[in-house]
């Protein structure tokens, strides 16, 4: 089932930008340039039912994608000793992104007006792009709800090969 909330954009070239990631290394949007498909899934926080089970089923596919050629990395507002924490417990093959700053976030657009027990905060819209092996944005899904959503990535990936 298709959910509403993606959208195709084609040929949107994504500019290069940096992140510190877990395992100490730094994400550079560039090095995968010509190489490899790129999945960045935005996530409110780590640890939280939805959040927890989004990248539960991003490691249960983790095979899948890799073997079309594309790295999935989660980006989230934690800081990196939390995103460590998080990443072990749930035995995640792919890194996590740190954007204590949130400038990754803003690039993407993932900050939104949110609700909370009637209380309003700016938090992250869970977001998905795809990036393919050109640095263009070829897939966006917004306001993501986690049931099915990573089946429909690898779909979309999968469509990148054809």
């Amino acid at each position: 089932m298709k959910h509403k909330t993606m959208t195709i954009l084609i040929d949107k070239k994504v500019p290069d930008f940096t992140g510190a990631t877990t395992s100490g290394t730094t994400f550079r949007l560039s090095d995968y340039s010509g190489k490899k498909n790129v999945v960045l899934y935005f996530y409110p926080k780590d640890s939280t039912p939805g959040c927890t089970t989004e990248g539960q089923n991003f490691r249960d596919l983790y095979d899948e994608f890799q073997s079309l050629d594309t790295e999935i990395f989660g980006v989230s507002r934690d800081s990196m000793r939390r995103h460590e924490n998080f990443k072990a417990k749930q035995n995640f093959p792919f890194e996590l992104i740190s954007d204590e700053d949130e400038s990754i976030c803003k690039l993407f657009d993932v900050i939104k007006l949110k609700k909370l027990y009637g209380r309003e905060y700016m938090g992250i819209e869970r977001s998905t792009f795809l990036i393919n092996k050109a640095g263009t944005l070829t897939h966006e899904w917004r306001k993501v709800k986690v049931k099915g959503h990573v089946a429909e990535v690898l779909q979309a990936v999968k469509s990148l090969q054809a």
